[in-house]
């Protein structure tokens, strides 16, 4: 029986490499980042049960890193894919580029990056903080070791700096490592390669980047979160005061003509999450979503809903912001229009939280253009409608976001399901 590649290190490729290594298949996971984990991991809380993002997924990272059925390539694309011979499987070229750093023998100490003097945005704390120029992403990281940024890094000349060399007692760190190119024979593809979130620097009506109180649901994630760059506390951006009032817009970059004229179907529930959480950290806030359509059906969906209001005194406002104004107090002046009177209104808050849509990201075009895959008006992956998981080409098959916006559950579910259908076709194709 050959084995199974699956493109994407996030919820859903962790689950979809689990549940084939479960089979007994052997399963090569690629991921481009330094780690597994995706953007699940950048989450606090999930929704509708508020349990611990992390709590949930670093169980499912550290059992993928330790299962001898799979075999984890960070820092890796697909190159190249070409049909077998025989008509069954692929042959799969994956370049992954040096980390310069030993993943076996790194102990995740830190000493190296104690002592490197290039201080950078940091992206997994969507630029709220800084790291350096060799860094770990963020403490659960699988594989749980530092790597080099090779554009930032000064090098390893001990005359233009090498610091890190010299700090690292156990000689991890190996500047000479090369890129290399894996050549892999498959019998099957699973494809998770998720989203991107729309940039709305292009909005400009709503003044993000501008205004430093304006920002997106992900960073209000890394706010609210333990591990955040504020260790956990919510505040303005400006001052580093607790918000008393927050205004949540919805449909950013989604629903719109210009931009994406679909629903990302996840962003109200996000945001109902994030009002309850705010609350939870500043009892006396006030919270206020504005929506265009209150998506809420999933399994405890309109309940969460319905607690938001009763017990955390959500207010939900149907309309579309049209502009926001910064007064000369540093507050945002909201600009809609009352859905019911259909009159200007105005409202003040301290903090603004865009829920940008789900996109497609890069790696869905190039993936596409590789194995030869349709995508849908959107740019997601076409599947087929009676089987939701089977891409336009047999043998390859997609979950997650990257087949269309999908929350945590669904991911998993779709994971599984993919994982099924490739374990299915390898065994029918493979004559088992």
């Amino acid at each position: 029986m050959k084995d199974v590649l699956v493109v994407g290190g996030g919820i859903a490729g962790i689950q979809a490499a689990l549940d084939l290594a479960e089979m007994g298949i052997l399963v090569h996971l690629v991921e481009k980042s330094p780690t597994i984990g995706g953007r699940m991991a950048q989450l606090d809380k999930t929704f509708p049960t508020n349990d611990c993002a992390t709590c949930i997924l670093s169980p499912k990272m550290v059992d993928c890193a330790r299962h001898p059925n799979v075999t984890i390539y960070t820092l890796s694309e697909v190159q190249s894919v070409t049909q077998e011979e025989d008509d069954f499987g692929f042959e799969v070229q994956v370049f992954k580029k040096a980390r310069y750093v030993d993943e076996l023998a790194c102990t995740a100490c830190g000493d190296c990056a104690k002592v490197c003097p290039i201080v950078k945005r940091d992206e997994f704390q969507m630029g709220l903080s800084t790291r350096r120029a060799i860094y770990i992403p963020f403490p659960q990281a699988v594989p749980q070791a530092y790597l080099r940024d090779r554009e930032d890094c000064l090098g390893g000349d001990p005359i233009a700096c090498g610091r890190c060399i010299e700090a690292c007692t156990k000689g991890c760190i190996d500047f000479d490592m090369q890129d290399e190119v894996v050549e892999l024979s498959v019998g099957a593809i699973v494809l998770a390669v998720g989203m991107e979130t729309f940039d709305p620097v292009a909005l400009t009506e709503y003044g993000y980047t501008r205004y430093e109180n304006v920002i997106t649901g992900l960073e209000f994630e890394r706010l609210i979160c333990a591990g955040g760059p504020s260790g956990g506390r919510l505040i303005r951006l400006t001052d580093r005061e607790e918000p008393q009032a927050i205004g949540f817009i919805q449909c950013v970059g989604s629903r719109n003509l210009k931009y994406q004229r679909f629903c990302s179907s996840v962003c109200c529930m996000h945001a109902t999450k994030e009002a309850i959480l705010a609350r939870e950290h500043i009892p006396d806030v006030k919270s206020y979503i504005f929506y265009t359509d209150l998506r809420a059906s999933g399994k405890g969906f309109r309940e969460y809903v319905d607690r938001a209001r009763r017990e955390y005194g959500v207010e939900y406002i149907r309309s579309r912001v049209a502009q926001i104004e910064e007064d000369g107090d540093g507050r945002l002046v909201f600009h809609y229009e009352d859905a019911e009177t259909s009159r200007p209104q105005q409202m003040k808050v301290d903090l603004a939280v865009l829920a940008t849509s789900l996109v497609p990201g890069p790696g869905v075009a190039g993936l596409a253009e590789i194995l030869g895959l349709e995508l849908d008006e959107y740019g997601f992956f076409r599947t087929n409608p009676f089987s939701p998981t089977d891409t336009t080409r047999e043998g390859v098959f997609t979950c997650g976001c990257c087949r269309g916006p999908s929350d945590i559950p669904q991911s998993v579910a779709q994971a599984s399901g993919a994982a099924a259908r490739a374990a299915q076709y390898v065994v029918e194709a493979g004559g088992m």
